[in-house]
Formats: C-alpha cells, sequence, structure tokens
C-alpha cells in the first residue's frame, strides 16, 4: 500500500493537469520573466545547484515526480528479497528516497532562509504565485519519498533505533545546509548596486547605517570615489571591521591618517582614506579642515600669479585692434591650445622654435615650463598688424585655417580668452611673442608673472612659418 500511495503521489499532479488539458480543449502556457538586483545568499546557492546538478534533474528516471525511481526502487526491493539479501534491497530504496530528498528539499530551506534574514530577497526568487507555487510543489514531492522511507522499516523493536538514526541523518544534513548558507551570508561582498551606491540602485542590503554603507560604496564602486581595488572582495563584515579599527587608531590620533601609526596602517592604499571619512566622522572633520587650508593656500597662490600679470604695462598695438584681452593661464604640461570648433583634441605638426605649432583647426603655444602660468595678452585684428620685435625674446608666425571661425585659446584649468577669429571662417595668421622664457627654462623656481606672451591674430592666407626673431638654443654642458 505505501509503495503504490509513493508512485500515485508522484503522477497524480501530471494526471491532474494532462485531464485539465483534455477537457478544456486547449493547452495554456503562462511565461514569466523578472528582473531581480542585489544578492541574497539562499537564491544564489540555490541557483548554483541548478546549474549543476540540472543535468542530473534530467534524467528520465527523475520524470512524473521520480514516479520511474520510485517503481525501480520497488522493483529492486522485491527482486533483493526473493534472492535472499534484503539488506541490498533496502540501501538501494533508501539512496532512491536520498536521491528525492536532495532534489526537492534544497530550494524550501533556502527559500525559507532568505525570507527570514530579508523579506526583499522574495522578489530575487521571481513573482509570488510561482515561487509559492514552485515552494508547495517541492514539498509535495518530499511526501513520496517519506512513503518509500516507511515502506521499508525494519520490524520489530529496532524500529525506534533505525527512525531515530534517520532522522539523526536527516537533521546533521539539513544542519550542514543552513550552517553553509549562513558562513555565505556572513561573508557576502555587497556590490554597488545592492548597496545602492549612486542612489538608484536596489538597496538591498539591510541592518547598515548610511556611513557604513558610505564607507563600503567607497570602497567598491569606483564611480562613488576612487575605490580601492586591494580591499574591494573582501566581505562587508571583515571590511567593516577593518575600517572600524582604522578609525579607533585614528580617533587616538586626533583623526589624523598621517599620522604615523595610521599611515602605517593603511600603507600604500592612500585611496582608502575618503572612504574612511565616511564611516569616521573625526576624520572627516580633520580632512576637511586641512582641504579647507590646502584651497586657502592655492587661492593665495593663484591671487598672486594674478597681482604679478596686472602690474605688467598693457601692450599698446600701433594698429586699432577689432579686440584686446588679459589673463593669467596656467598649463599642467608646458602648453596651452586653441581649436576649431569640432577639431577639439586636432593633430598639431612640429613646434615652430619649440614655441608654436598648428595643424589644421587646432594650435600649440609653449606657456610655462612644465607646470606654471604666463601672463597672456590676446588680440584679434582685421588686418595685418606691424611686426614687433623689441623687448620680446622670440616672435613667431604661423598659419591657422577655421571652419566654424573659431580661434578660442583654453589653458589647462579650463579657463579660455574669448574668439580671437574675428573674420570668422577662413585662413589666419597667429604671431606669438614671448619673453621670460629664457629664464623659465634655466631656474626651477622664477618670480610670478615672469613668462608673458601676446598672441596677435589676423586673416592671412599663407601657410609657411616665419621666425621674426629667436635666442639661440642653451648650450649644454657635458
Amino acid at each position: 500500500m505505501l509503495w503504490a500511495a509513493a508512485i500515485l503521489t508522484t503522477v497524480a499532479p501530471d494526471i491532474y493537469f494532462r485531464v485539465v488539458t483534455m477537457l478544456s480543449g486547449a493547452e495554456e502556457r503562462v511565461f514569466y520573466g523578472w528582473v531581480s538586483w542585489g544578492q541574497c545568499a539562499g537564491y544564489e546557492i540555490n541557483s548554483q545547484l541548478r546549474s549543476l546538478l540540472g543535468p542530473v534533474w534530467d534524467f528520465p528516471l527523475l520524470w512524473f515526480g521520480s514516479a520511474p525511481l520510485i517503481a525501480l526502487a520497488w522493483g529492486g526491493r522485491l527482486l533483493s528479497e526473493r534472492t535472499g539479501h534484503p539488506r541490498l534491497g533496502r540501501i538501494l530504496v533508501r539512496s532512491a528516497a536520498t536521491v528525492m530528498i536532495v532534489h526537492h528539499l534544497p530550494s524550501p530551506l533556502l527559500f525559507m532562509f532568505d525570507t527570514s534574514n530579508d523579506p526583499r530577497c522574495v522578489q530575487s526568487w521571481g513573482p509570488l504565485e510561482v515561487t509559492g507555487w514552485g515552494i508547495a510543489m517541492n514539498l509535495y514531492y518530499l511526501v513520496p519519498a517519506v512513503l518509500v522511507l516507511l515502506a521499508v522499516r525494519p520490524p520489530g523493536p529496532s524500529r525506534r533505533g533505525r527512525l531515530t538514526r534517520t532522522g539523526a541523518v536527516a537533521s546533521l544534513a539539513i544542519m550542514i545546509i543552513v550552517g553553509a548558507v549562513a558562513d555565505t551570508a556572513a561573508g557576502r561582498v555587497s556590490d554597488s548596486w545592492a548597496l545602492d551606491c549612486a542612489g538608484f540602485g536596489d538597496g538591498t542590503v539591510s541592518g547598515l547605517g548610511e556611513h557604513e554603507k558610505g564607507f563600503l560604496c567607497g570602497i567598491r564602486d569606483e564611480s562613488f570615489g576612487r575605490g580601492v581595488s586591494q580591499l574591494a572582495d573582501m566581505p562587508d563584515r571583515e571590511l567593516l571591521a577593518y575600517g572600524r579599527h582604522l578609525c579607533e587608531l585614528a580617533v587616538r590620533n586626533g583623526g589624523d591618517v598621517n599620522a604615523p601609526a595610521v599611515s602605517e596602517a593603511i600603507g600604500e592604499m592612500n585611496s582608502l582614506v575618503g572612504p574612511l571619512t565616511r564611516l569616521c566622522p573625526k576624520v572627516a572633520e580633520v580632512e576637511q579642515e586641512r582641504e579647507r587650508e590646502r584651497q586657502a593656500e592655492n587661492d593665495a597662490f593663484i591671487a598672486a600669479a594674478e597681482k604679478s600679470c596686472s602690474v605688467h604695462p598693457r601692450h599698446r598695438p600701433r594698429i586699432k585692434a577689432v579686440r584686446q584681452v588679459r589673463a593669467t593661464m596656467w598649463t599642467e604640461f608646458w602648453e596651452i591650445n586653441a581649436w576649431d570648433e569640432g577639431s577639439e583634441g586636432g593633430e598639431v605638426g612640429g613646434m615652430v622654435a619649440g614655441l608654436v605649432g598648428s595643424g589644421p583647426g587646432a594650435l600649440n603655444i609653449w606657456a610655462a615650463d612644465e607646470i606654471g602660468h604666463a601672463c597672456v595678452t590676446g588680440e584679434a585684428y582685421r588686418r595685418r598688424p606691424p611686426v614687433e620685435t623689441r623687448g620680446w625674446e622670440q616672435v613667431v608666425e604661423v598659419g591657422y585655417e577655421t571652419r566654424k571661425g573659431v580661434l578660442t585659446v583654453v589653458d589647462g584649468e579650463g579657463d579660455r580668452l574669448p574668439n580671437l577669429a574675428a573674420d570668422g571662417p577662413g585662413s589666419y595668421r597667429v604671431r606669438v611673442h614671448v619673453r621670460g622664457r629664457k629664464a623659465a627654462q634655466e631656474h626651477i623656481d622664477v618670480p610670478d608673472g615672469t613668462v608673458q606672451l601676446l598672441i596677435m591674430v589676423f586673416p592671412g592666407d599663407e601657410k609657411r612659418p616665419v621666425i621674426y626673431r629667436d635666442y639661440p638654443p642653451r648650450k649644454t654642458r657635458k
């Protein structure tokens, strides 16, 4: 009776749906699709198990709720009894029941773990009507496994001991599964989406404050900050413990991350300071004050340079200029640049006399020795101005083509002069004058305002560069 009940239980759902389909005269299929975010340990483990054991579960013996497997185990049991090896038959039956339990038990256990740990994890498993039906059917198909185990229970006084051992083994298996899941949850490595670092993730990580999430985001999300690749794979719990340790160490040193004890603990991970300010208010306070001091020093430095440039006499053109502008321009890589609209980053040929180079819609002008500033005057003309060489170390003229009528000089900080192409689209000549270049190249630290540039732009079809004045290159000592 137990064997018959087990087989009937396994095939009942399939028979029911086939009868319903025949009576309705149509086969209805419903497909579901969903998108889930974040990391839910139970769902991840269940997906890995399905991927790993999928080929096994597709074996024909496990079709129809494992009815063929039960029939095979029943036949093996009868055959073993007829041949005088009943123990072998019981082993075969219990092995079949174990396969059924391993097939259907993990999903309900892992689903219950996820929902008890974080209710939002239900979304990861899919639409509730589908997930609920799947969990219910997995539990349903455990009933035949129980019936099969009852069918082979030994008679007599040994029943209780056997049943106790079977229960102990089942309990141990469940504890192992739950323990593995718990370890995985403890070792969770939350990504930026689950942490909602950018403000539009799913925020499935719970139990953490904003400071803790900010710290994890600063470590893992490069778009949130610079990121710390050396720590990105460390589990959340360990990473937060490490951050709190650094915070306590910094607080003992007045919040100064540059203190020897803190600096030694951070090592070469300088980008860790940013995330640490999100976790440790004292460090944030000290770093903000330090940033204010740096900004004040930088503002004073820029103001001193601009003041030095402003005391230079204004250039007096020999003919009327359409436009004259003055500015202090900064560079990180020796040059300031100009491009036609749409030609940004265009190629420029060799620098003429090391001062100015031009290409289609592009212009480069030497302005400082690697990192520094120049006092720049830009002048736009509608006709060719007279050549001026007196008082200048170099005077060089090149051609420039603009299809959009744009020649806007830009420095390394993004500051720019107004458009100097006064005649609109067409061909221009750019005459560049410089003084103070020799001093800047021969001395590491020169006074502010040493380098002065005068840039004259006027219409002209000539393509050939002209050097009106140059100084001999500095000789290198052997």
